[in-house]
């Protein structure tokens, strides 16, 4: 089976380059391709999504891969940051809310190595920790902590 892989911008896909010139041949709908993508991707606006389009050949159906940017593009897009602090212990870059941490969770959820939000905010707290960016006024390494003890508890369930 043809696989296309494209990266598109987050909800922004169209049928021209790279996608529609590759799909075309395969006689697959390409304007319900494009939707579909779209729909998947919304949630990542602004950000470029690497994306998988598996076609079959026989009966021109075809299935959706949508994968995740990186987490530190995740924070940096949240955050409106241009890159992370070369001086993560000395120099912050922005500060993420709690709120802000688990929706970032759920946009990644599928990527990470966690099997639920919590475990999953703590992967984003600690990459947040090497980036230079304090949660909730805290550096990372101290939300961490509170995190761990369940102080946030309430906002993950």
């Amino acid at each position: 089976m043809p696989e296309i892989s494209a990266m598109v911008e987050g909800g922004k896909a169209t049928a021209g380059a790279p996608l529609g010139p590759a799909l075309g041949p395969l006689g697959v709908n390409i304007g319900e391709v494009i939707k579909q993508i779209n729909d998947k991707t919304k949630s990542f606006n602004g950000m470029k999504v690497p994306v998988k389009v598996i076609v079959d050949s026989k009966t021109k159906s075809f299935e959706i891969s949508v994968g995740s940017p990186p987490t530190s593009a995740l924070i940096k897009g949240e955050l409106k940051a241009q890159k992370g602090s070369g001086k993560p212990n000395l120099e912050m870059i922005g500060n993420l809310s709690m709120e802000q941490v688990k929706k970032l969770s759920e946009m990644k959820a599928e990527g990470l190595a966690s099997t639920d939000l919590k475990k999953s905010a703590r992967e984003i707290i600690g990459t947040c920790n090497s980036m230079g960016v304090t949660i909730e006024g805290l550096p990372a390494k101290e939300a961490q902590k509170k995190f761990a003890a369940g102080e946030y508890d309430s906002q993950f369930k």
